[in-house]
């Protein structure tokens, strides 16, 4: 099998549904953007007016991610022998400081320069309208992001918004967050809005603005830190590595297991380090075919780039994997 037909076999475990889950944000943020953008020239609403930034700043990550996707699933060439799956997080680190910046950070600023502006809402019928069309937007995008997250997190045996955080998939990561911040913002902008309209203060519109603000920047912050651990080598976590010793161990060639490491290359792809004894007194020469077959057993689990086993030595203390653990992504 070569490099390239081996990579494509590995490119399913999700990597299809996620670019579903990214174009169908992408439609929902893009038609929200433009409903947002009018109604806020409408109505000189601060909070609107955040939340047209916020929408235009999703729709653009939205393009970041879809290139994650694309990118990271080019198969692996000399150059880049473990695969590009790395430029899913490089490019979703991108999406996550546009939404920072273009989002929290704009907001916040309008938000502050508009506590002392005064005056009534303009048109908050249309507000109110356009921010219930958003709402029933965004939530047919979070519902997809919700779905596809719900279902590997019961695979799991996993909280859902637990899994968001710990999985190696950092569009769906971003979708979810993302979406369910768009919701949050909607009901602050509403309120904000409310308020303003209630009392006469542009200050409740105006803190509106600051607090879908902070909320973009909290996420961002947040979703920089995730990539930035898989850029930096994360590891699996406890629950992967036991089920991945479970199955080294219960390869019939295998005595005991010693060393164990799976470090995440891309989103579901995995390269794993072992150390292990053979069974029997094989003769040198035929040891290292065992590796080889070792490793390529390995290697057809879908998640399993490469594995490279090397021997233990006697001294080495043996690792046990513990009952009830999964293998799963």
């Amino acid at each position: 099998m070569t490099a390239e037909t081996k990579q494509d076999d590995k490119k399913g475990g999700g990597g299809g549904e996620s670019t579903v889950t990214v174009i169908i944000a992408f439609a929902a943020n893009a038609a929200v953007a433009v409903a947002k953008s009018v109604a806020a020239l409408l109505t000189g609403s601060a909070s609107m007016l955040a939340e047209a930034a916020h929408s235009w700043a999703d729709t653009g990550n939205q393009v970041f991610l879809l290139v994650a996707q694309k990118k990271s699933q080019r198969p692996p060439d000399e150059a880049r022998p473990l695969g590009y799956g790395k430029e899913a997080y490089v490019w979703s680190m991108f999406a996550a400081m546009g939404l920072f910046v273009a989002g929290g950070a704009v907001s916040v600023w309008h938000g502050i320069t508009e506590l002392s502006h005064k005056g009534e809402v303009e048109s908050p019928l249309v507000a109110y309208a356009v921010l219930g069309v958003a709402f029933i937007f965004e939530s047919i995008s979070f519902a997809q992001a919700f779905r596809q997250t719900h279902a590997e997190s019961q695979a799991l045996d996993r909280d859902v918004f637990d899994h968001a955080l710990r999985s190696s998939d950092p569009t769906l990561r971003a979708v979810l967050a993302e979406d369910a911040a768009a919701l949050a913002g909607l009901v602050i902008a509403a309120l904000g809005i409310a308020l303003h309209q209630l009392t006469g203060s542009a200050v409740w519109d105006a803190a509106g603005s600051i607090l879908v603000g902070l909320l973009l920047i909290v996420i961002a912050v947040v979703l920089i830190e995730r990539n930035r651990r898989f850029l930096t080598g994360q590891s699996s976590d406890e629950q992967l590595r036991q089920g991945m010793l479970a199955r080294v161990t219960a390869l019939p060639e295998v005595a005991r297991v010693t060393y164990l490491r799976l470090e995440f290359v891309g989103p579901r792809q995995l390269v794993l380090f072992a150390r292990v004894d053979l069974e029997g007194d094989l003769p040198e020469a035929t040891v290292a075919h065992s590796l080889r077959r070792i490793e390529a057993r390995l290697e057809q689990d879908d998640r399993v780039l490469e594995a490279l086993i090397t021997l233990a030595t006697p001294e080495e203390p043996t690792l046990t994997p513990r009952t009830g653990a999964s293998a799963d992504r």
